[in-house]
């Protein structure tokens, strides 16, 4: 048994092998997905090195790291050699990603299309379980004054309160707003309570000499432009 558990040891690897030393040594690019993960969870179990364990846990998301962002800590502790603080750590660090692309989106910060819009909102709601609405104020230029999560809702749906998007671009001085909310299911088609808001938001925005310049659906992997289809 102890020849296997040595066998398993990192640290009886060559040096060039080693995750750490490797990242030092040729760079964070050298590194596979799974020896970054093993660098963050130190050590795997007695049956298998923290490079094995990585690879269990990513081929568990079908080597999607997209996939393993979604995984809470009660999944990952599901894993021999996962305790609460190891999976915390991977929560944590796929987390640091998702808001790293987020902020490099926002470096972007003028509006110029519908692709633009899903580019700034996919990183936070693209892969969520549940439904969530999101405002996009612009100024004159369409540059982003702010975006704002207007509500959170389950699977199906989400409720929005029409003055409050109002309110809120009147405070910021907005001259331009930008709806939208995801849809869980996938599917790209708006739903006539879809379209009634769209509506019942576009006229009460114009009463305010306000434009809403286009209503986004955004899913995982693509998404619905308002705009783009004329249905505004």
């Amino acid at each position: 048994m102890s020849e296997n558990q040595v066998s398993f040891s990192i640290k009886n690897w060559s040096e060039d092998d080693r995750p750490r030393e490797k990242l030092v040594n040729k760079g964070r690019s050298a590194l596979s997905d799974a020896e970054l993960i093993a660098i963050l969870i130190g050590s795997g179990n007695r049956d298998e090195s923290a490079v094995g364990l990585s690879k269990r846990i990513l081929a568990a998301t079908s080597n999607n790291l997209s996939e393993l962002g979604k995984r809470f800590v009660k999944d990952l502790k599901k894993f021999k050699g996962i305790g609460e603080a190891k999976a915390v750590t991977i929560v944590a660090a796929l987390e640091l990603g998702r808001r790293r692309k987020e902020g490099d989106t926002l470096s972007r910060k003028r509006i110029t299309s519908s692709s633009s819009v899903y580019e700034l909102l996919h990183p936070i709601i693209g892969d969520l379980p549940h439904e969530e609405f999101w405002v996009v104020y612009l100024n004159n230029s369409n540059k982003i004054l702010e975006k704002q999560q207007l509500s959170k809702g389950g699977i199906t749906g989400t409720l929005v309160d029409v003055r409050l998007v109002l309110k809120t671009a009147l405070e910021l001085n907005a001259v331009g707003i930008i709806l939208a909310h995801n849809h869980p299911s996938g599917t790209l088609k708006p739903s006539q309570s879809d379209i009634q808001l769209t509506q019942k938001l576009k006229g009460a925005a114009a009463s305010l000499d306000l434009k809403v310049l286009d209503h986004i659906i955004v899913t995982e992997k693509a998404y619905f432009s308002f705009a783009d289809d004329g249905l505004l």
